[in-house]
This record gives structure tokens, sequence and C-alpha cells, in this order.
């Protein structure tokens, strides 16, 4: 039998070193894989091969035409430590049999509902902030996306917990790290360390969720959140049954951890982008300045078709998820190439977003990128930042809405600029995260009419693009190299790669035009079918 066909890519100099550039730059061995081997390369990780697939075609294959033969494996094996069988991670028909029930919790109707919540929080957000005020802003939007998730979700007000929510979930994802690694079996019997964290951190998340499904349960009744409408579902085309509270929690303990993780993120990312670009900021204080005072709606998102285009601007620049990957059930061949079953086939969303094939002058910010006719002279599959296929983004539509509705409200009080000694740079983890915060002073503006500029011209600083922010911090010392502390972080982000080649980013769901969020409030390109 002829050997297969190996796509080029980068190859090491010395035993180990891929692994060591994986572990310390993520985005680094990317662009490695990415860079002068054509739009297929492989790379060989130990005894794994890894194909690296950056053209929109190429794309599309594996998360659409041939997602059939495409599954996660370990990372997503061992995410059910705290996930249980949510969407995200469960297979075959109780895959299917969980999507059915949990649908009509995302239908168009049902998501528009909560924009006043979005925006009321938002807005509230605003009111405890101060003029002259420095706040980590990464900080901020990760607390007020929490509060929407936990009002969306459980009609509760979670902010006053946030603290506390937010270490347990901290400790919850820094034992995953290591339990994606080989043999972490093992250290889950540990009775101390990062086990023991976990233990704790999943038990505080637990009461917390078994709580609110015993007092829903004690008064039933649809209260408008996505609790109620999962405790009310029937399986009306299988069994007629409902969730059990172990399949509740699961699918709420899911939506949980990435409902307000992305959002912000890409919340973050977009404050600084607009502190770097005036002009654009500009344009779209004179957009929001035109609603007037009340509460934003989602009738309102028709009316903010520039904040819509500055949010889509941010995701491709920075989109809080920078990579996934599929696992070959069966052989296949991409590009001319084979990939034999097993293999892990990696895709990155920051790679192909900054591709000057279908995104020219890749590194400038403009939303003017994101108008009717921009959109339409671009493939589909060139913009990806909520995955595609059967298994996109369940909680695409709601995100969306949030992020649009959350940055309008705060752009109508305030205006934020990065503080002069404010570090910026990308920390390539699940999500795709500030490393340092994202420090900002709170400068408060008046609302008034604006006439709108030119479109944003002044390009990204290449400072915080990717083929230049990460650079392997300098030791003080060279025998600092291999010393225990640099092998613990070299083999937490090592972790929290190796997810990112076998975990998805994306809730799975079908989106269909049935139930969709209207056509009126989202773009062109969030409405059409997943299909090639």
């Amino acid at each position: 039998m002829p050997a297969p066909r190996l796509p080029p890519g980068p190859v090491a100099r010395f035993p180990g070193q891929l692994l060591y550039i994986i572990g310390r730059n993520p985005l680094r061995f990317i662009s490695m894989l990415a860079d002068g081997h054509g739009d297929v390369s492989a790379a060989r990780i130990g005894r794994q091969r890894i194909y690296f697939v950056k053209h929109h075609d190429h794309i599309r294959d594996v998360l659409v035409t041939n997602q059939r033969i495409f599954h996660k494996s370990r990372g997503l094996e061992r995410a059910k430590l705290l996930l249980g069988e949510g969407l995200l991670t469960s297979e075959g028909d109780f895959h299917l049999r969980q999507r059915r029930l949990a649908q009509p919790a995302f239908h168009r109707q049902r998501v528009a509902a909560y924009a006043e919540t979005m925006s009321r929080f938002a807005a509230r957000r605003a009111a405890g902030w101060h003029a002259g005020e420095v706040r980590d802003i990464a900080s901020e939007m990760s607390a007020l996306t929490l509060a929407v998730v936990g009002k969306t979700l459980f009609d509760a007000d979670v902010e006053a917990e946030a603290p506390e929510i937010g270490e347990a979930l901290t400790a919850a994802l820094e034992m995953f790290n290591i339990a994606v690694l080989p043999f972490s079996e093992l250290l889950e019997m540990f009775p101390f360390g990062p086990a023991r964290r976990f233990r704790r951190a999943r038990s505080r998340l637990d009461a917390t969720i078994y709580r609110f499904i015993a007092e829903r349960r004690a008064r039933p009744a649809d209260r408008g959140d996505l609790l109620s409408m999962l405790l009310l579902a029937r399986d009306e085309e299988g069994d007629s049954g409902s969730m059990s509270d172990r399949q509740l929690r699961d699918e709420a303990m899911t939506i949980f951890l990435a409902g307000h993780e992305t959002t912000a993120n890409a919340l973050t990312w977009t404050w600084y982008l607009l502190s770097q670009h005036p002009e654009v900021e500009a344009r779209l204080h004179a957009e929001v300045d035109a609603l007037g005072a009340g509460t934003l709606t989602a009738d309102d998102l028709e009316r903010l078709p520039y904040t819509r285009k500055v949010i889509a601007e941010s995701m491709r620049l920075y989109p809080p998820a920078w990579a996934l990957g599929r696992r070959a059930t069966e052989d296949y061949a991409v590009g001319g190439y084979d990939v034999p079953r097993g293999s892990v086939v990696l895709m990155s969303q920051y790679v192909t977003h900054r591709d000057a094939r279908f995104h020219p002058d890749p590194e400038r910010f403009d939303p003017e990128r994101w108008t009717p006719e921009g959109i339409a002279s671009r493939p589909r599959f060139s913009y990806f930042p909520f995955g595609a296929g059967t298994r996109v983004c369940i909680g695409e539509q709601f995100a969306w809405m949030e992020a649009i509705l959350i940055l309008a409200t705060l752009a109508r009080r305030w205006r934020l600029r990065l503080v002069p000694e404010q570090r910026v740079a990308v920390q390539p983890l699940i999500t795709l995260r500030p490393k340092y915060g994202m420090r900002m002073r709170l400068d408060a503006r008046r609302a008034r009419q604006m006439t709108h500029g030119a479109p944003g011209s002044r390009r990204t600083p290449r400072w915080v693009s990717y083929d230049r922010v990460y650079r392997p911090s300098r030791s003080k010392s060279p025998g600092m190299a291999f010393s225990t502390r640099c092998h613990a972080s070299l083999v937490a982000d090592l972790a929290s790669f190796h997810a990112i080649l076998e975990l998805p980013f994306a809730l799975s769901h079908p989106r269909s035009r049935s139930d969709s969020v209207s056509s009126h409030f989202l773009p062109a390109y969030l409405v059409r079918d997943s299909q090639p």
C-alpha cells in the first residue's frame, strides 16, 4: 500500500521543538503552519499528525459538506467532567433528542424577548461608572455578560454572586487544561491540588444550578427565561419525554459557561479598537445618539447597522473562538492530500479572517467591509466566528443581539480610552482573551448629533497582530528556561492548545431559517443556510 501523500509543513529542528512552540506561543505555531505552505499543511506532534486548512473551500468541506465523518474525541470526552452530556459534548441519537428539546428556547421571538433585559443590565452598569475612573474593561464586560446570562437563563440576579461564581469557573477551567493531557485520569484521584479545587468548584456551580432547577420545579411556569423553556420542553418527535434534572443541569452548565465568555471577549476587543480609531468611534456615537434616551429593544437593532458592522469587524480581527479542530473518523482527502483516519484537522478563524485574498489590507480595522455589497463579494466561509454546519453555535443569535445592545447602550454615555501604560497582547486559550486585561479610562460624553465621517482608515497596531504579538517571555537568567514556573506555564498552555485541537467552540445546534432571528436585525451572512 503506498504511503499517504503528505502536505508540506514545519519540521522540528530538534526533538520537542514544535511541542515547545505550541506550549509557549500557540499562534506562532499556527502561523508556522499557515505561512509559506499553501492552503493545506501538516505537522507531527509526537504520534499525532495535525493537518491545517485555511482556504474557505476546505473549511466548508470539513464543517459542512463532510461533517458526518468528523467527530471530536478526547477533548470533548474530558469536557464531560464539567459539562456532562450537554449539547456541546453529547453525540448521536441522544444529542439529536437534546437538540430538539432545546430548540424552542432559541426561536426568534424568544431570543428577541431578552433584548430589554440586556439593555437594562448594560444601563445599570453604565450608571455605576464615574468619569475619570480607570477600570479593567475585560473584567467589566465579563461581569456584565455573566449577569445577563444569569437573568435570561435562570431569571435570577447573579451579580452579587459574580465574584464567587467567577472564581469557581476559573478553577474549573484550570483543571480542564490539565484534564485533556494524557494520563490525566490518574491526576483526578489526587485529594489535593488542581483536582481538589476542581471538585470544589464543580460542587459550587452545581449547587447554584440545582437550586434554580428545584425552585423552578416547585413553581412551574414560563417566566420567559431559557430554564423555563427547557423545563417545559417535550420531545414531540421522539419519546415525548422531558429533561431530567441531570440533563437540565448539563445544558444549563454548558450555556452558562459558553454564554458569557465569548461575548465578553468580543466586547473587550471592540472597546480597544474603538479607542484606537476615533473616526470609527465618532460614527458609532452619531448612530447611537440618534436613538434617543429610552431602553433599547429588539426593534432598535435595525437602526444600528454601523454598530453591527463595528462588532463584525472586531470579531474578524479578534474572533473569540480563534481555532477549532475535528478528528477524522474515516480516511479523507483535502486539497489533493490524504488525511488518514484518526488525524486532527485544524482550522483557525484568526488566520482565515486575516487572509488578504478574502479581506484586502487585513490588518486594517474597517467596519465598511460589512456593507451588503462587501459581504456578497466574499466567500461564505472566509468568515466564521461562530463555526458552521449543523454544530454552529446555538447561541449565535443571542450573542449578536447582546453585543450590539450592550455596546450601543454603554457608548451613549461613555467614551473609553486605553491608559498609556496598558500592555496589549492576545492570550490564545480556549477563547482569545487580552493577556494583561484591558485597563481603560472612562470619559463621560453628552449625546449629540454628529456628522458621519469617513470610515476608519487606521491600521491595527502591528504590535497586536498575530505575527508580532507573541514572543516567548525572556527569562532574566538563561537557567530559568526550564524552571518549575516555566514548566508549569508550558503544561497549562499546551493543555489549552490540546483542547483546541479536539474541542469545538460552538454549542451544537442546527441553524435553519425557521428558527433564525428575523433578518430585519441580522446581517445577510447570519440568515443564510449553513450549506455548501
